[in-house]
């Protein structure tokens, strides 16, 4: 069985967050979802459990920090093209989100944007040219690899 990564980020007004993380395409699994919780599925591999502050502070005695004034990670995601990079970012604005709350990289064989969901937390997205993976960061870093 491969492995299973369940973030767990607290959010203040639970519908509003099963509507954002719907439109930049997770889906919601009602199995392991409540009044309390929704479990977002972003693959077979990643989830997401929004979880209302009440029932955060189930787990951990630590504060909520104001993830709009401070941050703790920065989640990333791949996606298979500069063009998909894009489109979930203007999805995330579409839905309450802040686009590039962080700046753009593009390094040509790296790209990448990031947004910020309705309570702050940031996802980045990135796309990386498959010949750049496959010869590996050394190969461009000798210029052997042109940036697209």
């Amino acid at each position: 069985m491969p492995k299973l990564i369940f973030i767990n980020l607290p959010v203040a007004d639970l519908d509003r967050s099963i509507a954002f993380y719907k439109a930049v395409g997770a889906t919601k699994n009602p199995m392991f979802s409540d009044e309390t919780a929704a479990c977002m599925v972003v693959s077979d591999t990643i989830h997401v459990m929004l979880l209302t502050h009440d029932k955060w502070k189930g787990f951990t005695d630590r504060a909520i920090p104001d993830a709009h004034a401070s941050a703790q990670v920065l989640l990333c995601l791949s996606e298979d093209s500069r063009e998909a990079v894009d489109a979930v970012v203007a999805r995330a604005a579409q839905a309450g989100g802040q686009a590039d709350p962080n700046a753009t990289q593009d390094y040509g064989f790296m790209y990448g944007r990031s947004y910020a969901d309705p309570d702050g937390h940031i996802w980045e997205t990135m796309w990386m040219d498959p010949a750049a993976i496959a010869a590996g960061p050394e190969a461009f870093a000798a210029n052997e690899l042109q940036p697209a």
